[in-house]
């Protein structure tokens, strides 16, 4: 059951987020206030339906038409707008087989970011990969149509010879790929060549001799300037360290509480990453010693599915099975704020774009802020013209009493001269 107690937040700074659900749903996440701004959800996009379930999602952002790739339960990809949610194109990946079926969704998005892109006739790049490990790199033409693309190049391979495919990252560069899942362990490819260069090695068993069975749940790369270094999350609650170009195994591996690791996000100082589990619990973590920085105040009441950073503002989001989507402070570890959106959230991502202007202030946010500006000045005008009056009144009264005394002075002496004069005579 979600949590249904008030949470007291101080507010978040101007940001725009789209949450991705269990329902297919896409909802637009806005706090505008410069000071302590509550978020709103302001735009719903699609119709409510499990097959139409985003199991995973990626975006460029870049100013000049941005764009968002959803993938969908049923294996179709989408490609639309971030801004207005219009679609411009769409994708079934009909040459993997049985891509439709839960056993084979597809698990791994990335929309390759285009530097330069032609207005006349735009096209887009996108990875995509099953959890067969089925992947590919397609390029097809944006046609701003809900009818299915035709692809322009395409090329596909396999990333695992068995087990089940659950997590898949590409680096900052966009040329490298690591991916991982239950019963895989994490593998490095070059996207171009389409070659594996990198496979990591087993742990070795306790000192129970135990073996731990591999599954990795997640994973993202440490520092977008090194592909070489990437974390990953497994289901027996542990965050590894990967070099590859040191070693095989972990370079740096902990235990996190007791429950799976469900998402990890990298920090922009490249060394600090935060760690969602299935319990709820989110922390912020120092990879270099594995020494935990701390944790976020406020459990969350369900399973974490995903965590992202914000470029420029000091704010991490998070959402998950509770349906929240939580905004946190990564300097106090702090909740700012929190919306409730009925449905299992399953991705977020940030709008990197998004600014607050004084001219960006609605019709409505503007008709109010004149009503009560003048509302300020009725109000102050009568006080301004109660006080000049009774001041006015003040220095009327004031010399009207010098008046009334100097005429009063001005008798006395006219009658004390008089009866000096009477007095004189008298004696004369």
């Amino acid at each position: 059951m979600p949590r249904t107690t008030t949470v007291d937040c101080s507010g978040c700074p101007p940001f725009r987020a789209l949450t991705f659900d269990a329902l297919g749903l896409i909802k637009v996440v806005e706090a505008r206030d410069k000071q302590s701004g509550v978020p709103r959800v302001v735009e719903r996009w699609g119709e409510p339906d499990s097959s139409n379930c985003v199991s995973a999602v990626s975006i460029t952002h870049r100013k000049a038409d941005p764009l968002l790739a959803v993938a969908r339960k049923n294996g179709r990809v989408e490609v639309m707008n971030p801004v207005n949610g219009d679609l411009q194109a769409a994708m079934l990946n009909s040459n993997v087989t049985d891509v439709r079926s839960e056993e084979n969704a597809i698990v791994g998005l990335h929309l390759f970011a285009k530097k330069n892109p032609e207005l006349a006739s735009r096209s887009c790049t996108l990875l995509t990969c099953t959890a067969k490990g089925d992947a590919s790199v397609k390029s097809f033409e944006v046609t701003n149509s809900s009818s299915e693309s035709v692809s322009l190049n395409s090329s596909t391979w396999n990333v695992c010879a068995g087990g089940n495919i659950s997590c898949c990252k590409v680096d900052e560069s966009e040329k490298y790929a690591v991916f991982g899942g239950k019963g895989v362990e994490v593998n490095f490819w070059d996207l171009e060549s389409s070659t594996k260069i990198w496979n990591a090695k087993s742990p070795p068993k306790n000192s129970l001799g135990i073996f731990t069975p591999t599954w990795f749940t997640c994973a993202t790369f440490l520092s977008k300037d090194d592909h070489r270094k990437f974390v990953a999350g497994t289901n027996n609650h542990q965050v590894r360290l990967y070099d590859i170009s040191a070693q095989r195994r972990p370079v740096i591996s902990f235990d996190f509480r007791e429950t799976p690791i469900k998402a990890v996000a990298e920090d922009i100082d490249g060394y600090s990453i935060y760690v969602g589990n299935g319990s709820g619990d989110l922390a912020s973590v120092d990879i270099r010693t594995g020494k935990l920085l701390g944790c976020f105040t406020g459990k969350c009441s369900g399973s974490i599915r995903s965590i992202v950073r914000h470029p420029e503002l000091p704010i991490i989001a998070s959402c998950g099975l509770d349906a929240y989507l939580r905004i946190w402070d990564i300097k106090t570890r702090q909740l700012l704020s929190a919306v409730f959106l009925k449905q299992h959230l399953m991705h977020a991502v940030f709008d990197y774009n998004f600014i607050i202007e004084e001219n960006q202030l609605t019709n409505e946010e503007q008709a109010n802020k004149d009503n009560v500006m003048l509302g300020e000045q009725l109000d102050a005008l009568p006080l301004k013209r109660k006080k000049s009056e009774s001041k006015e009144a003040t220095l009327d009264t004031n010399d009207t009493k010098k008046k009334s005394k100097k005429t009063k002075d001005h008798k006395r002496s006219k009658e004390d001269c008089l009866g000096e004069k009477i007095t004189r005579d008298e004696e004369i």
